[in-house]
């Protein structure tokens, strides 16, 4: 397998920071604004938006963590008996904006499973999408709303997020199988 290191530490800083200060532009009132993270990494992105939110406004916005295990439609474990976890959405998303927030948008069907998650538990006013790593090759007609980085890649290629609080270290990686 060959890897290769796309975004270091400090480039990853500055795409999560990007994507804090579009979310203060484009909101008038960051006030209804809830961030809920799709497990796994997508959790500690949303942390650390909400805590460059809370620096650069002064405000604290909350931070939910979603599991959309059964709710994929794409995974053949889900017939065997998926792994589940809980979701915790602090508040109620009656009326609210909500941003999902994951670490790669690819096919879209992580995010559209997380929508139908999302409208389980309360009918927001809207819902955005933030994700860290645009790769392309969409199936469903889904975008992001905030992009850290767009990283375009072949479908042999697959794109690995690693995150200090459970990596080690903050960095976006290319797999690619050697031929």
């Amino acid at each position: 397998m060959q890897t290769k290191e796309v975004v270091d530490q400090v480039t990853m800083k500055r795409a999560l920071t990007r994507i804090t200060y579009e979310i203060i532009e484009r909101n008038h009132s960051i006030e209804d604004i809830v961030l809920v993270g799709i497990k796994t990494r997508g959790i500690y992105i949303a942390a650390r938006i909400a805590e460059r939110l809370k620096q650069l406004e002064d405000i604290e916005v909350p931070v939910g963590e979603l599991d959309i295990t059964l709710y994929r439609d794409d995974k053949k474990e889900l017939a065997e008996g998926p792994e589940l976890h809980s979701s915790d959405v602090p508040v109620s998303l009656e009326g609210k904006e909500v941003i999902l927030i994951d670490d790669v948008l690819y096919t879209g069907r992580t995010i559209r499973a997380a929508m139908d998650a999302i409208m389980d538990l309360g009918r927001p006013r809207k819902i955005s999408l933030a994700v860290l790593v645009d790769r392309g090759h969409r199936e469903l007609p889904i975008r992001a709303d905030y992009v850290g980085k767009n990283i375009p890649t072949s479908k042999a290629e697959e794109i690995l997020v690693e995150m200090q609080e459970l990596d080690g270290q903050d960095r976006i990686m290319i797999l690619k199988e050697e031929e």
